[in-house]
């Protein structure tokens, strides 16, 4: 029997707001890293709200000694914000950046210096070289916002033709969709490692409200699959572990370079997913 060959992981985690939070986070922290992560990276709050958690996140990790990777985002920023915060960063020692453009926050205009997560990659390597690893944001199901798939395979191959190394999907239960972009974006010429976002499924009305507000598809049978177990948390549970267990199955026989698991926070799931994949 030959041994599966093992496929890079990597790991979400979003700044807690409370000591409590801080203290269960590094907890999680702990189970996730005996699957030994190439890297962890640390979401930030819009209009810099939770730029110090994200922070001090990045911080910790790093003190944990494992690679740490902090969003960057640039919606409302100026020039000198992010240089800035690419300043601190580059001198805490960060070597990987996820370069996004950022959601607007409630009642905020435009602003801001960077209109496009292009701009803020082409910042960045103007002010730093090849100091840090850029990766940016890629939607196999296409970005809610785009005028049109085309627009939005075009906006991804400026985003790799103004200096990012890599990619990371939002998350998809469809596997046809992420071969079928990657191999778009190849036919244009863009040939960055493009990995795939994994969602755990917990709870259905968080996955729900999650996918309603970020444009990502739930497919039906999944959708109604969930509906059919109502309150059954345990069996929600169970369920979302076969699909996502098979989904990175199919991802890592087509060939995807890595995965990269939303783990809101938590350890339980992704444990077990990766159990089963014999990671």
């Amino acid at each position: 029997m030959t041994e599966t060959p093992r496929i890079p992981l990597s790991f979400e985690f979003f700044p807690p707001k409370t000591p409590e939070g801080m203290e269960k986070l590094r907890l999680v922290r702990q189970q996730l890293y005996a699957l030994k992560p190439e890297f962890c990276s640390v979401t930030f709050g819009a209009g810099g709200s939770t730029q110090e958690g994200t922070f001090a996140t990045v911080r910790a990790i790093l003190a944990e000694g494992v690679a740490a990777a902090s969003h960057i985002s640039c919606i409302g920023a100026t020039q000198a914000t992010v240089r800035e915060q690419l300043a601190t960063l580059k001198a805490m020692g960060v070597k990987r950046l996820v370069a996004l453009r950022g959601d607007l926050p409630s009642g905020y205009g435009l602003g801001g210096e960077f209109q496009y997560a292009s701009d803020l990659v082409a910042f960045i390597r103007a002010e730093t070289g090849r100091d840090f690893h850029v990766e940016v944001a890629a939607y196999p199901e296409v970005h809610p916002q785009a005028k049109s798939p085309a627009a939005d395979l075009q906006a991804f191959a400026a985003k790799v033709k103004a200096g990012a190394d890599s990619a990371i999907t939002q998350y998809f239960y469809n596997a046809d969709a992420y071969f079928r972009f990657v191999e778009e974006a190849d036919a244009l010429g863009v040939s960055v490692p493009v990995v795939p976002g994994i969602m755990p499924i917990a709870s259905s009305t968080q996955l729900m409200r999650f996918s309603d507000a970020c444009g990502a598809e739930i497919p039906r049978w999944i959708r109604l699959r969930l509906q059919g177990f109502g309150d059954d948390a345990a069996s929600i549970r169970a369920f979302g572990l076969d699909v996502v267990t098979d989904l990175c199955e199919q991802l890592r026989a087509g060939g995807a370079p890595a995965l990269h698991f939303y783990s809101m926070n938590q350890s339980a799931a992704t444990l077990e997913i990766c159990r089963r994949l014999g990671l």
